[in-house]
């Protein structure tokens, strides 16, 4: 059989096992193994499925995840994303909307600090459900803010999605960091200019809390927000002047925090015990993900489908925007049913070539995809974000949450719009580096 069709085929009988609802590594690591034993032999399949495993688990460059893994646990149990949030909060949250706008800004300080957005989303849930529930905001409405500021935990970086899409490509990880800061800034603006035209249109859905007086924001910016610009010019100050790499920056990162922690006596000894415990057992699931990705990636490149739908995509009679924009309605598609890391692996070996070869940049492209990734987080039926914040809150029921989401979703094509016509927001900062 024609190794085009061996692959398409494999596409199909992954997608039907994803939706049987069987565990997405396995299902990749299987089909993987199979498709190449077939099209080679069995002891090639075993001998590259073990030599692929082994360098996942012993790369240089994924040691960085544990560690960023690590860094955002220790601010959860250190208390530090509380005290983000009461910064947030007394600063903004005196205007319409202002504790969805603190929310949406507190979950952007918590992203330089965390990298995940299923944990940017518990941790805030816990954190400022209640207090809106307090002023009586719609539940469907904060909810909502909660579930789509999550995304902003993988915009700004560290993030665990352009660890992974880096990895994957071989772009540097450093440039996708700084690449993320302005759009993620970007999209933190439109976020809150959304909660803001709810607020003025319905009151009652979201209105102002308390005045704070100047000396009480003051304290509460010095408490909270000076912690997390000191974390994170250690770690992005020092990629963006070249002193170390995006690995030791996760050390730099997660030992900074730590001091903090240890500084401020916010981090009990079962609190660095559940940290550390809680950071293996996640790194070792997207370790294990990224592994079996890889080796059904090595699959799909013997069989030649990556070429093959690159030069399909060249040769069309369309333009390499209207095929980009084929490709972000692919990801969303797909984002409805698979978990935003899983697919990024699943579908970098195949889009990625295809817009290197149209002439776009491989870091603004990757800014590109983790901003599609994010609406799939909030659109049903998968949306992690929003089964996440039901989870926490738990009186809510997961359709209320997405009937919210959709203003968010907007705000996220706007976003991705504005990056189409003005690359350079993306790509200001990566420029900036290189001189």
């Amino acid at each position: 059989m024609d190794p085009l069709y061996v692959a398409f085929i494999s596409i199909i009988i992954l997608f039907v096992l994803l939706f049987l609802r069987l565990p997405i590594a396995f299902v990749m690591l299987v089909i993987g193994m199979a498709g190449y034993a077939y099209l080679t032999n069995i002891t090639a399949a075993l001998s590259i499925s073990a030599q692929t495993m082994y360098s996942n688990f012993a790369s240089y460059s994924l040691i960085v995840v544990p560690l960023f893994m690590w860094m955002g646990f220790i601010a959860f149990y250190s208390g530090l994303s509380s005290r983000i949030y009461d910064a947030t909060y007394k600063v903004i949250g005196g205007f319409p909307a202002g504790l969805s706008m603190a929310t949406i800004a507190a979950c952007t300080a918590f992203g330089a600090i965390c990298g995940s957005t299923t944990a940017t989303a518990a941790t805030m849930t816990a954190v400022a459900l209640p207090e809106m529930t307090k002023f009586e905001y719609r539940r469907t409405l904060s909810t909502a803010t909660i579930a789509a500021a999550a995304i902003l935990g993988v915009m700004i970086p560290p993030s665990v999605i352009f660890i992974l899409y880096g990895v994957s490509t071989g772009t540097s990880i450093s440039q996708l960091f700084l690449a993320g800061i302005f759009p993620g800034l970007l999209l933190m603006f439109l976020f809150m200019l959304t909660v803001y035209f709810i607020a003025l249109r319905d009151p009652s859905a979201a209105p102002a809390g308390p005045k704070i007086s100047s000396i009480d924001k003051l304290k509460a910016l010095f408490s909270g927000g000076m912690e997390v610009v000191v974390i994170f010019i250690a770690v992005m100050g020092g990629l963006f002047l070249g002193y170390f790499t995006p690995t030791e920056a996760g050390g730099i990162g997660a030992f900074a925090t730590l001091i903090v922690s240890l500084v401020r006596r916010t981090l009990s000894w079962q609190g660095f015990i559940s940290s550390t415990a809680d950071a293996v057992r996640l790194s070792a699931m997207v370790l294990f993900l990224t592994g079996a990705a890889f080796i059904y990636g090595r699959f799909l490149g013997i069989t030649g489908l990556p070429a093959f739908v690159a030069t399909m995509a060249v040769e069309a009679p369309f333009s390499p925007t209207f095929v980009l924009i084929l490709v972000l309605v692919v990801y969303l598609i797909l984002g409805l049913f698979i978990d935003a890391l899983a697919l990024i692996l699943m579908t970098t070996p195949i889009f990625y070539p295809v817009a290197v070869t149209l002439g776009y940049d491989p870091i603004w492209f990757g800014v590109i995809v983790v901003l599609a990734l994010g609406m799939g987080v909030i659109t049903p039926p998968v949306g992690a974000n929003v089964y996440v914040v039901a989870g926490v809150a738990r009186d809510i029921d997961v359709m209320e949450i997405f009937k919210g989401t959709w203003p968010f979703l907007i705000a996220i094509v706007v976003c991705i719009a504005l990056l189409f016509a003005f690359p350079q927001i993306a790509l200001f900062l990566p420029e900036m580096a290189r001189i």
